[in-house]
């Protein structure tokens, strides 16, 4: 494991020309707003490390490397590993394969797991002993850093086989631009505005109580963000309800803290939570929505995909109420279907 500035020159050193870098990493996020990013597992075909994050004061020059226009992530997974290292570096990666994507473009299951993929492709099982492990301890037992390696060290195997397989059925390009979207900054800033979509239980208000609910969410975002906390640690979703309802009211204190918050932050006078009752197909709609999934399939077929990587059952029902903005009216999934859709307008 590196643990010192002297290893991290040397371990970058050894990899300064490989452009292809398969990531991992370990954090901690139980009594935080923020993961507590402790290793960093990167392999590339010659070469494969962990780096102590918790030990290294200057990881500038980790960060150049990970971030150089040239380098390619390769990950499982990829969201939660992107903002580990986001909150740290405020960089995010211009080139991302993620081998779970990867995966589902050639038939594998959804949300297929990193062990799970590594047994199919490599013959390969994987110990789970340390998956609950808490990756703030020192020393970490040797054990597990061995696990923590396996998790990029089968990686690299992975995503050759997936990547030579991808462009066998030229779906290279689509996997990219995917992963473009997992770059997305809007992922893993803040948004106080929208903090009222994280509230479990929303749709029971009545819409009266929508707007007071929605400010007390952006102050349980901020509180939170603020104090570095778990949102749940400043107010569970059912006390945030209880308050929206009148049943209970803040302390003294957090009230006046709500108060000049609000004070601050006029625009959430003017939020409006729409929530997104069920509403259940009309007779017409379920027509169009089997005609559209007929449709898909026979495309996804031809292209050996899961019809769900496509479009699934709810993205079709806001297609079929209007909504522009569904995912396959778009990039690669626009230009398989678009020949399909412009046929059955006309139909």
């Amino acid at each position: 494991m590196i643990q010192t500035q002297q290893q991290l020159t040397q371990f970058l050193n050894t990899i300064e020309t490989q452009t292809h870098l398969a990531i991992d990493t370990e954090f901690k996020r139980i009594d935080t707003f923020y993961p507590i990013l402790c290793l960093v597992q990167i392999a590339t075909e010659n070469a494969v490390d962990c780096i102590d994050i918790l030990a290294i004061e200057d990881l500038e020059p980790l960060f150049k490397k990970l971030y150089q226009t040239d380098s390619v992530w390769i990950v499982h997974s990829a969201r939660q590993d992107i903002e580990a290292l986001y909150y740290l570096s405020k960089r995010l990666p211009t080139q991302l394969f993620d081998t779970q994507i990867a995966a589902h473009f050639l038939n594998h299951p959804a949300q297929i797991s990193y062990q799970n993929l590594t047994e199919i492709l490599q013959g390969v099982i994987l110990d789970k002993a340390y998956t609950r492990l808490d990756w703030t301890t020192r020393p970490l037992p040797e054990a597990a850093l061995e696990y923590a390696l396996d998790d990029v060290r089968y990686l690299i195997k992975n995503y050759a086989q997936l990547n030579e397989q991808l462009t066998t059925e030229d779906k290279l390009d689509w996997l990219m631009q995917d992963g473009l979207d997992l770059s997305d900054i809007r992922l893993y800033l803040p948004n106080l505005d929208q903090a009222w979509r994280k509230i479990k239980g929303l749709s029971r208000l009545p819409k009266s109580t929508h707007q007071k609910a929605a400010q007390l969410a952006a102050w349980r975002e901020s509180q939170a963000i603020d104090r570095n906390k778990p949102r749940k640690w400043i107010m569970s979703d059912e006390q945030l309800l209880d308050h929206s309802l009148k049943k209970t009211k803040l302390s003294d204190t957090d009230q006046a803290l709500f108060e000049g918050f609000l004070s601050q932050q006029t625009q959430l006078t003017q939020t409006r939570i729409q929530v997104e009752a069920h509403q259940a197909p009309s007779k017409s709609e379920k027509q169009q929505k089997n005609e559209l999934q007929k449709l898909i399939k026979k495309i996804a077929v031809q292209y050996n995909l899961d019809e769900t990587i496509i479009a699934n059952g709810k993205t079709l029902m806001k297609f079929i109420r209007g909504d522009q903005s569904v995912s396959f009216l778009t990039g690669w999934r626009y230009h398989i279907l678009k020949e399909e859709l412009e046929n059955a307008k006309q139909s």
